[in-house]
Parts: structure tokens; C-alpha cells; sequence
């Protein structure tokens, strides 16, 4: 095999991309990095000193005063609960909805994609949403968080354009040896599909996870909220013990500053796991049915 000789521009263009990209690393996680050492630093450190990467007194008073309670860990187990079967739930109606779109030969899909694509330009808003979910009475209920969201447009039509680039002739090939539409979905398409469907996947769970003001909005009972709407009452109770605190001096005062940052890495952190094992199929999973219409 013949050695293969690099020019000098071709080295020092490698060498800038590796430097460009590293920068952009470490740019891209120095600021989570700060937001972790926050977390275990005091209320006084924090003021004195505005960006640090490692904390002078290791303290966890903010996560205890965080989990001080069984509360935090219900609402771990209500978002999980809505991320699992929100995603499923989306997954399902994305799919039975995309594969007959991709299918030309469907009567009136013209029809159906321009009433999915008008939902994407025009929506009733924030009032009428919340009476119909009201009327159908959603309220106080898992399923005002899962069911309003169970398609959304733009990842429909995207793994619609991802169906139709599958080869007709391994469908065709199916046909012949009696494979009905159900079969073929979910014996061949579905198995072709696993780039998007991981992909999309990731995208619904991350959008369950981070969603707090549908939450604020139907929830009322707080045996039922989410984590980010835990965590969010949570800061607002440090606020208000500070106020207290300047009332009553015997009052300890919680670390407020350290708690708004371990709010962070709390409802960061589980979904960040994730991230690895679907990562491979991003570009993939994205690029290809974002090609053709």
C-alpha cells in the first residue's frame, strides 16, 4: 500500500480545525462546568467570587435542603412517567400518521399534509387550549401533559420524507411473499427506520422532560407535578425563606444562589444520560428525511 505523503496546507488546516473545535468545546461545557461548582460552593463564595471551576468550601447544603423532603423524588417519578409514555405515545401516533402520508398513491393526502402544515403556521393559543382541555377533563391529569402533544407537525412530515426514501423494491419484494401493511411496517419499515425513530425519540423525551408550563397551566395538585415545576417552587421557596430570614435573624436562610444552580444539574443531569446512547443517530436520522419533499 502506497504511503500517502500530507501537504503542509493540509496539516495546518487539520491543525486549526482541531484547535477551532476544541475551543468550541470547551466553550460549549465551561458554563455547566461553573454551574456544577456553584452547586457545592456557599451563598459567600458565590459573591465574592463570580466564575470559578472549583469551589474553596465544599458544601452539599443545597442539595440537602433540595431533597429534604420525599417530594422531589415523587416529582422525579411523575417526569419519568410522563417522558416514558409521552414518547411512546408520541411515537406511535407519529408513526401510524407518517406512514400513510408517505404512501402517494393515499387518497386525499394532499389534504391531510396541508391540514398538518396549517397546524404548523396557525394554533388556537394558550386560552382556547386550556378550555378545551378543561371540557375534556384533562385537568389535574398525566394526560394533559401527554395527549395535546401527542403529534408534533414538523417531525411528522420529517419522518414522513424518511419513508418515502426507503427502496420500494425490499416493499414490493415483502408484498410478493404475503406480507400485509401492518407486517410490513412493523417487519420491515420500522427496523429501516431506526436512525429517525432514535432520533426523534430523544427529541420528544427531552421535550416531556423540559416542559414545565403545561404543568403550571393544568396541574393543580401537587402530588402531581413534574420535576421543573418541583424545582421551580423550590427556588421560589429559598426566595421567600431570605425574606424571612432579613425579618427574623435567628431564621437559618438557605443557600440561595447554590440552589438555583443545583436546580440546574438536577433536572439537567438524568436527561443528559440519555444523550449517549441515541447521539450516533442524529445526523443520520435527521439529514436523511429532511432531503425531499
Amino acid at each position: 500500500m502506497a504511503k500517502q505523503y500530507r501537504t503542509t496546507g493540509g496539516m495546518i488546516f487539520d491543525v486549526s480545525n482541531y484547535l477551532f473545535l476544541g475551543a468550541a468545546g470547551i466553550v460549549a461545557i465551561l458554563p455547566f462546568i461553573i454551574i456544577i461548582a456553584g452547586s457545592f460552593a456557599s451563598d459567600a463564595e458565590i459573591t465574592q467570587r463570580a466564575v470559578f471551576l472549583i469551589p474553596e468550601t465544599f458544601t452539599l447544603n443545597a442539595y440537602e435542603f433540595i431533597f429534604s423532603t420525599d417530594s422531589i423524588m415523587r416529582s422525579i417519578g411523575v417526569s419519568v412517567y410522563v417522558t416514558v409514555v409521552g414518547t411512546i405515545v408520541n411515537l406511535f401516533f407519529t408513526v401510524t400518521m407518517a406512514y400513510p402520508l408517505a404512501r402517494r398513491s393515499l387518497m386525499g393526502r394532499n389534504m391531510f399534509l396541508n391540514m398538518v402544515i396549517f397546524t404548523m403556521l396557525f394554533g388556537g393559543g394558550m386560552i382556547p387550549t386550556y378550555l378545551v382541555i378543561r371540557e375534556l377533563h384533562l385537568l389535574d391529569s398525566f394526560n394533559a401533559l401527554i395527549l395535546p402533544g401527542a403529534i408534533s407537525a414538523f417531525n411528522l412530515i420529517i419522518v414522513k420524507n424518511f419513508f418515502q426514501e426507503l427502496p420500494a423494491e425490499i416493499e414490493e419484494a415483502a408484498r410478493i411473499d404475503g406480507c400485509q401493511e401492518l407486517g410490513l411496517l412493523w417487519k420491515i419499515v420500522l427496523p429501516l427506520s431506526k436512525p429517525v425513530l432514535a432520533t426523534f425519540t430523544l427529541f420528544y423525551a427531552v421535550g416531556h422532560w423540559n416542559n414545565f408550563f403545561s404543568a403550571l397551566l393544568y396541574i393543580n395538585d401537587p402530588a402531581k407535578w413534574p420535576l421543573q415545576v418541583m424545582l421551580r417552587q423550590i427556588v421560589m421557596l429559598s426566595q421567600a425563606a431570605g425574606d424571612l430570614n432579613s425579618m427574623d435573624p435567628n431564621f437559618v436562610k438557605p443557600p440561595e444562589q447554590s440552589i438555583k444552580m443545583a436546580v440546574i444539574v438536577v433536572g439537567t443531569i438524568p436527561i443528559l444520560c440519555v444523550y449517549p446512547f441515541l447521539q450516533k443517530h442524529f445526523a443520520k436520522g435527521v439529514m436523511i428525511g429532511s432531503v425531499k419533499g
